[in-house]
Order: structure tokens, then sequence, then C-alpha cells
């Protein structure tokens, strides 16, 4: 299950609280002529002429029709906006006005019909002016000819803080993109960085254990086996678990996969081995005796009998209910944990270090996380429009005319009511470099856009007082001994471990992947559910001959053509 789908799980104030934070991002100039209008309502603004073309208007304006996955969360957030719809809002108005851009839906819809709908519209071709897309569609809309090639569009439209900002993940999001040569479509980069994970740990729990946080994997299955078997809550009841765990294994909280790492496992990224060559994590020896931990903890009664059951919503209700001590997920972990601090206001979480069963410091997995496109339909004549959208979108946010709390955070989230939203991949971490220099020096004046709302809301957890829960996930996060202060080592230390295959889908993943996915996934929730570890041998043979060879060989035919001089 995607990270996506399991915010979409939570409830909508954690969502909203997962917000990813900014950082005001220096623009190269490329304006001229500049009022600020900041304050000023927006009928009352003088609009901004912008000098570079990617910035120009349209005159007369022109259409561009997208579809759009219409969910609860979005519905929520246009109804908490009062006169604002889909078609006419902040965004819209903005689009319009500077670019001469009106943005369209052919349609809107929810969930698995709107995935539904898309999978039609691509099979019969019917594509609104721009469609976003995954992967495997790209390159079937590719293949189709149905879409345009963006090569030149993108490197002649693209602003100067596009096309930084757009790079900051490295050439993968537009390898990805690009097929036979062709830049076909424009990514929505999403940053790599965000899926490092952290071991979340009830800290209160620790404490009345007499047990301190852990260095090594011996230490954090000696915490899992304490908070199952010493009635950490002193409740005098056996009700407790080690370790929350969803049957996605790979959920970005609750999941499996750092827990892997602790043992050299990575699963579901492609790495380099000792040779160079590309192989994928999933297969390797290491990811044995990562299962076989897992297993253990399972008969054990480590982890809830019915995992293989849950999601993330049913996991998050186990911690609300006081019942898990300890979870691996990403630096939003925070505001999943707080669930618990309802019921039970003097539970503590604190992140800490994903640790390695030989004590050394581990590798952190990255998994690629883009996974969108916007590709433009071959009949579409303005395929530039789309490069001026992201050329805009980024401006107001991260550039010099950004109109933050108006176009971003005010404090609902008013950037998701474009259809395009990309954003500088490391701006949660630099945002957490903000605070953390405010702090050293005790100088808050020098806080930019969200780290200073973020600011904000951390005092309030620190003040104390009626509201002091609304900033408490805040400090677990951003606070000086926070997810983001270790995901800061985790780079200072050259810990991360960015996955190295990032080329768009080779021709067998376009046939094979989806079976290699579930073959994968039924046997490591067997083996952990009891099936024997030799299991893992078996999966290891079968995925090579349904495929997993002949994938191997075009991933390293792509990273050899990556790599010629």
């Amino acid at each position: 299950m995607g990270l996506c789908l399991l915010r979409d799980s939570y409830n909508r104030k954690a969502k909203l609280a997962l917000l990813p934070a900014c950082l005001l991002v220096a623009l190269a100039p490329v304006l001229s002529g500049c009022t600020n209008n900041h304050d000023a309502p927006d009928s009352e603004k003088k609009r901004i002429i912008y000098k570079d073309p990617g910035l120009s208007q349209y005159d007369p304006p022109i259409d561009i029709s997208f579809v759009r996955d219409y969910s609860s969360g979005m519905e929520d957030l246009i109804n908490d906006l009062p006169g604002e719809t889909l078609e006419n809002n902040k965004w819209s108005r903005l689009y319009e006005e500077v670019l001469g851009i009106r943005v369209r839906y052919d349609w809107v819809a929810r969930g698995d019909l709107y995935r539904q709908k898309l999978g039609v519209a691509i099979a019969s071709g019917n594509l609104p002016d721009i469609v976003k897309v995954n992967a495997q569609q790209l390159r079937l809309l590719t293949n189709a000819g149905l879409i345009r090639d963006m090569t030149e569009t993108y490197e002649t439209y693209a602003t100067p803080l596009t096309k930084r900002i757009l790079s900051e993940e490295g050439t993968g999001p537009f390898d990805s993109a690009t097929i036979d040569g062709k830049l076909m479509a424009i990514p929505e980069t999403v940053a790599s960085i965000e899926g490092a994970q952290f071991i979340w740990i009830r800290t209160d729990w620790l404490d009345a254990l007499g047990m301190q946080p852990p260095r090594t994997m011996d230490d954090l299955l000696a915490i899992s086996k304490a908070f199952t078997e010493e009635d950490p809550d002193r409740n005098g009841i056996d009700d407790t678990y080690g370790l929350a765990v969803t049957q996605y294994l790979w959920d970005p909280v609750m999941g499996i996969m750092d827990f892997m790492a602790g043992y050299g496992a990575y699963a579901k990224i492609w790495v380099k081995d000792d040779n160079g060559k590309l192989v994928y994590g999933g297969i390797q020896p290491e990811v044995k005796p990562a299962l076989k931990a897992l297993q253990d903890m399972y008969k054990s009664g480590q982890l809830d009998p019915e995992f293989g059951l849950k999601d993330g919503v049913k996991m998050k209700e186990m911690i609300a209910s006081g019942k898990v001590g300890m979870f691996y997920g990403e630096q939003w972990g925070s505001f999943v944990a707080q669930a618990s601090r309802e019921k039970f206001p003097k539970s503590q979480w604190q992140a800490f270090p994903i640790v390695s069963a030989n004590g050394e410091q581990p590798k952190v997995p990255l998994r690629f996380n883009t996974y969108q496109y916007l590709a433009v339909s071959k009949d579409y004549p303005y395929p530039e429009a789309i490069v001026k959208m992201f050329n805009l979108h980024l401006e107001k946010n991260w550039g010099e005319t950004a109109e933050y709390e108006t176009y971003y955070s005010n404090p609902l989230p008013v950037w998701q009511l474009s259809p395009v939203t990309p954003y500088p991949v490391k701006k949660n971490l630099e945002a957490y470099r903000q605070l953390e220099e405010a702090r050293r020096t005790g100088d808050l004046s020098k806080l930019k856009d969200e780290a200073k709302a973020i600011q904000k809301n951390i005092e309030t957890y620190l003040a104390g007082g009626a509201n002091k829960e609304s900033g408490w996930g805040w400090e677990r996060t951003y606070g000086a001994n926070g997810a983001f202060a270790i995901m800061d080592e985790y780079e200072k230390n050259g810990q991360l471990l960015y996955e190295s295959f990032v080329g768009a889908p080779t021709d067998t993943m376009i046939d094979k992947q989806a079976v290699l996915d579930e073959l994968e996934y039924e046997t490591f929730i067997n083996i952990i559910l009891g099936r024997s570890v030799d299991d893992f041998d078996r999966f290891v043979k079968e995925w090579k001959e349904l495929g997993g060879d002949q994938i191997t060989a075009e991933v390293n035919r792509w990273h050899a053509g990556k790599n010629k001089p």
C-alpha cells in the first residue's frame, strides 16, 4: 500500500497534521517591477507581470482540461473554504489571471471509481488535455503514440527555479519519465528522503521497565519481548504487544521495511551488489534472517495475532487503546503515536534511529518515491501550458513572489486545490535546520514561512494549557530530539541508501511485476505467520523463473546505459 493510500486511511485531522513543512527557496531573478501585495485582499492586489517566457500570459486565455480523484479529503477541504470550488478557487483564479490558463475538469471521481475510469480513458485513448498517470500507464500511452514528447518544451519553458527544484532529487524523476530517449511527461517529484524511517517507542513504558533505547537489533527484540510480557502499562493484564505491524507489510508507518534493514535486508528496492551490478533487494539472502526474527516475534505473541487482517486504521486503534509500544515509521508517525494520548495523556513517544544486528550504523533504505507524471495529449496545441503551471505553483510558494499564507497554507492546505503540486524535496529537512539554528541562537526572526508556523505549534505544546496537544506531534517531529534531528544525522553520516534503479518500467516489468509482487507478499506474510523460513528459497527460485531474471537483465542494461562515458 502506497504512502498516499495509507495516509488517506487515517482521519482528516491527522492528515492535515501530516502536511509537509516548507522552506523558502531563493530564485534567480526572473521578474521585474514586482510589488509586495502579500497583505492585500485578492481583489485589491496588483497583478505581477513576469518577464520569463515560462510565466508569460496567453491572450486570449486558453482552456486546459484534467481529470481528478475527488477524495473525501479534498471535499472536506473545499467545504472548509467558503466560496471555493474545485474549478473556481485561489489557484484556478491565479492561473487564469497570471497565465491566461483556465483550468477545467472533464470528470471527477473517487478512489477505485477514479482509477477504473482513468484506466478506461487510457485504454480508449479518450484523454483530457493533461493526464496524471503512473509509470506503467506512461509507457502504455507512449507506446500507443497518444502523448507528446516534452523534451524541448520543458527545456524551453521551465524557469530556473523549476529546473533547480525538480532536479533536487537527482536525475531519477526525469529518468523515469524518459522513454526511448524522450521526455514523455513532467514528473511530479516526490522526496525519496521522506521515506526515511525511525523506531517510534513509548518511552514511558521504557521508563516503567527500567530499559534504555535500543542500540542493536538484540536490544530492540528485548524491548519488544518486555513490552509484551512484563506489563509495561502496569494494569495487571496481559494485553500488550511489542511491535505494531499492518497487513500491508511495506506501509510507511507500521511496516517492516526498516526492521529488515536492521539485518542488512533491503526489500522493495534495487541496490548495487559488490560488483556494481543492480540486484533486487527482496531476493537477497539477508532477507531470510529478518523474516525468521519476525516469525519468532509472532510466535511469542509480540505481534498482534490478527495483524494480517488489520490495515493502518485498525492498528492505529490498537495504539490509541494503549496496546502497542513500538513501531517503525516515517517522520509523520508522531501523529499516529499521538492517538494514545487521548485515553492515556501521560503516554510519551519518541523517535529513535533504526538499529542493526551488528551494532554498526545501518543503511536506511529509501524507495524511489516519484510515482506520478503529467502527460500531454498529442492533440493538445499548448504543451507548454503544463510547464507554466508548474512554474507558477513553485514561484508562488517558494519563489521571490511567494505568498505562503495565501497559496500554500492558511493554515488549511490550500496548495491541494491546484492540479499540479511540485515542491522542493528537502524542504522538511531544511525547515528543521532553520528551527534548530533558531534554537541554537535564540533568534526566531529568521524563520521563514512554514518553519515559523511549526515553531508556533511547538511553542503551543511547550507552553502547556488546554491547546497543548495540537503541538505535541509537531514537537516530536521537529523538536530538538525529534524525528528530523535523526534524519539530519542519517544524512550527515551517509546512512541514506537511495534506490539504484529509477528508470521507466521495463517491458517485463509491465507484464510481470504485479505477479512478482504478489508472490513476494504472500511468501513473506506466510513465513511470518508460521510457514517454514525455507519457503524463502523457493520464492527466490520462482521469482527468477517468472520474470525476475529478465527484469534484472533489463535493469542492468539501463544501468549500463546510464554509466556510459
